[in-house]
């Protein structure tokens, strides 16, 4: 599904609401407004349930804007902000239920004319907001690495590659926007965000104000225990990602990776730094040139390649390697076993103290030769001994995550190992020292490798989140909080 069949969609909807309110219930005062309403309000109620159902999704890509504004604003005049902006990231899981509750909220007002003013002026200053994000997100394309967003005159020409941040989020994983569209989307829904604010009281108004009161109560209260029930308690029911139970990760990233390899090389892009000047030629007029083109210093080239013929996704980022930096994708994509898989996409815990040990270590080695009658003889023979130290860093684990690990991760693949199920787990950000400490304080007896934290928050939303992995396909995921017996899981799936 695109963008414009999701407009069409709406805009269907919104013909059908417009002619219930203005011929059955006879409560419109202008058709425009009553249309706009309801196709605004069914915009805002679809925009915000597929966000409803992965909040961390949302949290994610509000932390990479943060990151970028952080980034931005660092060293110019408006540096002062740059210290909320940390603080935000440690409220993004919040901020990120607020935001979508609110959308629905106002999407759920329009289509029931609720406070009006109230409501034009929220609806207005929120698409305010989305229209400076996603502005900002496209205008980034346009400054080169190295150079601040403020400084203008530097801007070159526009690269996705530029951008901090690679789409909006507007449609969470259900659909990944251009950051050019969805800027080009919120200026269009600044229209009606305007005209609700000069003509609010021709708001067509359904049931009495105190009717409204209660649904729009009632539907915070809902709306807040659906947000929680796809993070806190359990997965997201609706699964957009790449990585859903029944994904074929490893014929998907063949696939991804053969689209990318058979990518063309079709011209040649050239920029002089000293004067701007650029130029494009196309292979055939560029073969017959190359020799003496470009003629002076100062230019810069890049290749003009064909489209995939498929679009990549996350699968083709997928790569695990073992806790010493060795490359495991391929030994763990082609196991034909059963596989379980324990993903914690950040170790929740800190060094906090060294343990110090001695030990006597042999530093000096001498030969001595013993002549005998008929030979020579070289014995080895220790000149120095010195007294060595080492360091090792304790971990302190925070309770909850260890106890997650100890009360429930560990009775399942306990279970699994018995049944002769191979375990591992893939932590994002840890080192090896880390890791050993972890698995032997926990009694986990099973091997850990090291992935991006992107790709396992993509894979699973829990930390930790158990995948069940089968010849390279995932056969189902859950939450540590819905993780089910191993005889059970085994009496579905392995038998």
């Amino acid at each position: 599904m695109n963008l414009q069949t999701i407009l069409l969609v709406v805009g269907a909807i919104a013909v059908v609401l417009t002619l219930v309110v203005g011929l059955i219930i006879k409560g419109h005062k202008s058709w425009l407004m009553t249309f706009l309403q309801n196709f605004c309000g069914v915009f805002f109620l679809f925009s915000g349930w597929v966000k409803a159902v992965d909040p961390l999704g949302t949290a994610y890509k509000l932390e990479q804007y943060f990151s970028a504004f952080e980034s931005t604003f660092e060293g110019t005049w408006f540096s002062f902000i740059v210290p909320i902006f940390p603080f935000f990231e440690s409220m993004k899981v919040g901020l990120s239920v607020g935001t979508i509750v609110f959308e629905i909220i106002l999407g759920i007002m329009l289509l029931l004319g609720h406070r009006t003013k109230f409501l034009s002026w929220a609806f207005f200053l929120i698409i305010l907001f989305f229209t400076f994000l996603t502005g900002f997100t496209y205008l980034t394309g346009y400054v080169p690495q190295g150079v601040n967003f403020f400084q203008i005159g530097q801007w070159a020409e526009f690269k996705e590659t530029n951008m901090q941040v690679t789409d909006c989020g507007c449609f969470g994983d259900f659909l990944k926007l251009k950051p050019f569209v969805s800027f080009m989307k919120d200026i269009g829904l600044m229209f009606p965000a305007v005209y609700f604010l000069f003509k609010h009281k021709d708001m067509h108004k359904l049931f009495s104000k105190g009717v409204r009161d209660i649904i729009v109560g009632i539907s915070i209260v809902g709306l807040l225990i659906y947000c929680m029930s796809n993070y806190v308690w359990d997965l997201p029911h609706a699964d957009f990602r790449p990585f859903k139970a029944g994904a074929d990760v490893r014929t998907q990233k063949q696939v991804e990776m053969d689209a990318a390899g058979n990518v063309e090389i079709l011209g040649w892009k050239f920029m002089n730094a000293n004067t701007g000047e650029e130029v494009s030629l196309m292979n055939p007029d560029y073969m017959a040139i190359y020799k003496d083109y470009p003629k002076e210093e100062g230019w810069s080239v890049d290749q003009i390649k064909s489209q995939p013929s498929i679009e990549a996704t996350k699968i083709s980022d997928y790569e695990i390697s073992d806790s010493d930096g060795n490359d495991a994708t391929e030994e763990l994509l082609n196991d034909p076993n059963a596989s379980i898989m324990i993903v914690s996409h950040k170790m929740k815990g800190d060094g906090y103290e060294k343990k110090t040990s001695t030990y006597m270590d042999t530093v000096i080695l001498r030969y001595d030769t013993i002549t005998g009658i008929d030979n020579q003889l070289q014995i080895l023979t220790i000149d120095t001994i010195v007294e060595k130290t080492i360091t090792k860093t304790d971990y302190k684990w925070e309770s909850d995550f260890a106890a997650k690990y100890r009360d429930v991760i560990k009775p399942f693949t306990d279970a699994a190992r018995q049944s002769g199920i191979k375990v591992y787990g893939v932590a994002g950000g840890a080192v090896k020292e880390q890791l050993e400490d972890f698995s032997e304080e926990m009694g986990l007896g099973f091997e850990f490798y090291t992935a991006d934290d992107i790709l396992l928050k993509t894979i699973v939303r829990s930390n930790p989140g158990i995948v069940l992995w089968k010849d390279g396909k995932i056969l189902d995921k859950w939450h540590e909080n819905k993780l089910p017996t191993f005889e059970s899981v085994k009496e579905a799936y392995l038998k």
